[in-house]
């Protein structure tokens, strides 16, 4: 009857821990499995998980060019076209559209990250949105076609 107080390990599937250095008839005696020379044979060898045994290392070996503005900002992206789309299959009531409401629409993948509308495509109902830029282009459509567009 197996209870907790005698359960077992599955037979094979816990192994004992190689005992090094405990003399020649343990098998991992003498240089205790680390070769015979050489900079690991060594006691407290250690590297870096990057070095390259005395080879110019990778990260000096390639080109180094350009550089990253830590101050760039990385719009989500939404286009007019997905807007009627995504108007046209879920027959939108509530016109008023910000980042919480295009998440929950599948437009956007995150509401921590600023969102962008951008004119590709064209827009046929009334919307009313707040987002965080837009194109000027955008902002034309929208209001053309009776909506609002506000920047937040």
């Amino acid at each position: 009857m197996d209870r907790l107080s005698n359960l077992k390990y599955a037979k094979g599937s816990r192994k004992n821990r190689k005992r090094v250095g405990r003399g020649e008839g343990s098998d991992h005696g003498g240089t205790a499995t680390r070769g015979n020379n050489g900079q690991m044979a060594r006691s407290g060898a250690k590297t870096k998980a990057w070095f390259e045994g005395g080879q110019m290392p990778l990260q000096r070996r390639i080109p180094k060019f350009g550089f990253t503005n830590i101050f760039k900002v990385y719009f989500q992206l939404v286009n007019l076209n997905a807007l009627q789309r995504v108007a046209d299959e879920k027959k939108l009531k509530n016109n008023v559209l910000n980042a919480d409401e295009l998440k929950k629409l599948g437009l956007i993948s995150s509401t921590s990250k600023p969102v962008k509308v951008l004119a590709k495509g064209d827009i046929k109902i009334k919307l009313n949105l707040e987002v965080d830029a837009f194109s000027e282009k955008a902002k034309e459509k929208i209001e053309a076609a009776g909506g609002t567009i506000k920047k937040i």
